[in-house]
């Protein structure tokens, strides 16, 4: 039997984490609270499609951006007949074009197109090892673009390591909500992700760490949220901010 390359045991790594069902069960459950009553959600950075499987549970249509060959392969086998779920090969910024993906093949849901992402991540607790060995070029759509094609969506989750805040200063009319993940070791980027927001509009900002399915805080106005990233203890390492109107 061929051992499988360390590309594809990064993909196996990721579902095994991503698509356990306890983990599914947890996100199923507390989703309705993070984008109450969505019915069309774009999942940007859609990874080992975890969210796509939980939004779908609970009856919303999903369209799921994903630019990793590898990880859109596996996304299709999944979901490719589901007619509620629609894939797209690209990434997402501030404009569309080509850009350079920076990727990372042993653990490849955290593929980059962030300058000076790899770098951050060097030595960062929580990220001993990670090593960007690979690069592809991809095409990059917007937020923007995708409402024209699919609908204006209700909920955006944006997961792109480093890269949230080119991606909304790409979603031209805001939805009711969005959320854009933040890493610790990545601190300015979700500083300015939180700029970029508030410039749409957002008044309101909640966070929720890691996998944890709880929030970590209440609804915050900018200054509190901008509080909270800049004293959040490296420790915590990731978590997502919710923002509403």
């Amino acid at each position: 039997m061929r051992t499988p390359s360390p590309a594809l045991r990064g993909v196996f790594r990721s579902l095994r984490l991503y698509r356990a069902e306890a983990h599914h069960r947890s996100l199923a459950a507390f989703l309705p609270e993070v984008a109450p009553g969505a019915r069309l959600v774009f999942d940007i950075g859609a990874h080992a499609g975890d969210r796509v499987r939980a939004f779908r549970a609970l009856g919303a249509r999903v369209v799921a951006v994903e630019p990793n060959p590898l990880m859109l392969r596996a996304l299709r086998l999944m979901h490719g007949r589901d007619n509620g779920v629609s894939l797209v090969g690209a990434c997402a910024g501030a404009a569309p074009g080509r850009a350079t993906l920076r990727l990372n093949t042993a653990n490849p849901t955290v593929s980059t197109l962030a300058a000076g992402f790899a770098e951050a991540a060097s030595g960062a607790p929580g990220w001993e090892g990670q090593v960007w060995d690979d690069a592809l070029d991809v095409e990059v759509t917007t937020v923007a673009a995708l409402a024209a094609a699919h609908g204006q969506p209700d909920f955006v989750k944006i997961d792109v390591e480093g890269f949230e805040a080119e991606v909304l200063r790409g979603v031209g009319e805001p939805p009711d909500r969005l959320a854009f993940e933040i890493l610790t070791m990545a601190r300015p980027a979700a500083l300015e992700a939180l700029e970029a927001a508030a410039a749409l509009g957002y008044l309101r900002f909640r966070l929720t760490l890691g996998e944890s399915h709880v929030w970590e805080t209440e609804w915050l106005d900018r200054a509190g949220m901008d509080g909270t990233l800049r004293t959040l203890p490296d420790r915590a390492n990731s978590g997502d901010v919710v923002a509403a109107f």
